[in-house]
């Protein structure tokens, strides 16, 4: 029943009210968004200084500068004194060429090998509690996997489409989304097919919209007896059967779920082979936890009756985040999941920090911020590179993690 609302003496339904809210805020964030981000503008990426290459690539910046560059970057831009500043893709191509004249097994081109039973990584990130920096963390580790040479594949698993918004997808496009690839009866489209590019050479996106609201009613439908033969894969296996098609092309996945344990969410959660779980430290997030791992747990109970394979994954950890060692009360809720859950919680944390709002709020993560301009009117550069060094130590653990998988470490 829909409550009535006084406002100035008139009774105004609340819905009514909500509905002109949202249109007011959805204007004012329009606007905002055009500041940054133009209708008319696509998302880029900028380049990266000597330096930064020469630590992506793990050498030094001696080593770089004897490379050919006049053969393998042509089009390399030099700035004031002679600074070279490459593009991602210029990285790309140095790596393959140090990968390909590599005589003592470096390893720069880290892409898995499946005739070594080097099988694809499918990670996913979720919670039951939104504000756990879970889609900060999703785009973060596809970036950081990227740079480092890994051939990775987003999935936007969340119909709210943050995830896509930050790689560049604007949620009113018209393109094809991952419910394209999941969904019911007319309109499926393979999964390359609704795989796109994105402005981050080697990393490609499955984005989403609230269309992939429709599965959360399509499934149960269809996965009713009469209509279960004709139906294709059961609901929990929709989005595994997609990623087998595409898998030859890719190392990583890393999927961003919503934060509900719906039919979509329990398809990722069957197509993953690791389960990230984003944990702010805070007493209200735990709560919120434990009633998801319950959840999480039973729901899946119910799914491996209905014919669902039991859970294969190589792994399963939490990461703390958002977290500010300066709190007393966030230190002891840090100590005591390292009490309860010890080796399953990652051994760093990801802090809190303003470097990385200022860059969520330019619509970037703290691996797209230049660090070589002045920025004393917002941050100061030593904060970010804390930021960044935070950002690695932690996608670094999670790098190891999927190289022991491969039996490389």
């Amino acid at each position: 029943m829909n409550q009535h609302v006084a406002v100035d003496g008139v009774e105004t339904l609340s819905t009514q009210i909500a509905a002109a809210h949202a249109r007011l805020l959805g204007g004012k964030l329009r606007d905002l968004a055009a500041g940054f981000y133009p209708p008319s503008a696509e998302k880029t990426l900028r380049r990266f200084s000597a330096g930064e290459v020469a630590r992506l690539l793990g050498i030094t910046e001696v080593r770089l500068r004897q490379l050919p560059f006049d053969r393998l970057t042509p089009d390399l831009e030099i700035g004031p004194a002679g600074r070279r500043y490459f593009t991602l893709a210029e990285i790309h191509t140095l790596r393959s060429y140090l990968h390909d004249i590599d005589r003592v097994g470096r390893g720069y081109l880290p892409h898995r090998n499946p005739e070594k039973d080097e099988h694809l990584q499918v990670i996913a990130l979720t919670n039951f509690k939104g504000g756990s920096a879970k889609t900060t963390h999703t785009a973060g580790l596809a970036h950081f996997l990227t740079l480092h040479g890994y051939r990775v594949l987003a999935i936007d698993a969340d119909p709210q489409a943050s995830l896509s918004t930050l790689l560049g997808m604007r949620p009113d496009d018209d393109g094809p989304t991952i419910y394209d690839a999941v969904r019911y009866g007319e309109g499926q489209r393979p999964m390359h097919e609704v795989i796109r590019k994105t402005y981050f050479p080697g990393l490609d996106l499955a984005s989403a919209n609230l269309e992939l609201e429709e599965y959360e009613f399509y499934a149960p439908l269809m996965s009713v007896p009469d209509r279960r033969k004709t139906a294709g894969p059961p609901f929990f296996a929709r989005l595994a059967v997609a990623l087998e098609s595409v898998a030859d092309d890719y190392d990583v996945v890393v999927i961003d779920c919503p934060p509900r344990l719906g039919y979509f969410a329990i398809s990722a959660l069957c197509a993953a082979t690791a389960t990230l779980i984003t944990v702010h430290p805070q007493m209200i997030d735990l709560a919120s936890m434990r009633q998801f791992l319950t959840m999480m747990s039973d729901l899946m109970e119910t799914v491996k009756k209905q014919g669902a394979p039991p859970p294969t994954h190589d792994w399963f950890r939490y990461l703390i985040t958002r977290y500010d060692p300066q709190s007393v009360p966030q230190t002891s809720v840090v100590g005591m999941l390292n009490d309860l859950f010890g080796p399953y919680v990652l051994p760093k944390a990801m802090l809190q920090t303003p470097a990385v709002s200022t860059s969520g709020l330019l619509g970037q993560t703290i691996y797209e911020t230049s660090l070589g301009r002045d920025r004393s009117d917002e941050v100061s550069r030593a904060t970010y590179r804390r930021a960044l060094d935070a950002f690695d130590d932690v996608n670094r653990e999670i790098e190891l993690l999927i190289r022991r998988t491969w039996r490389r470490a």
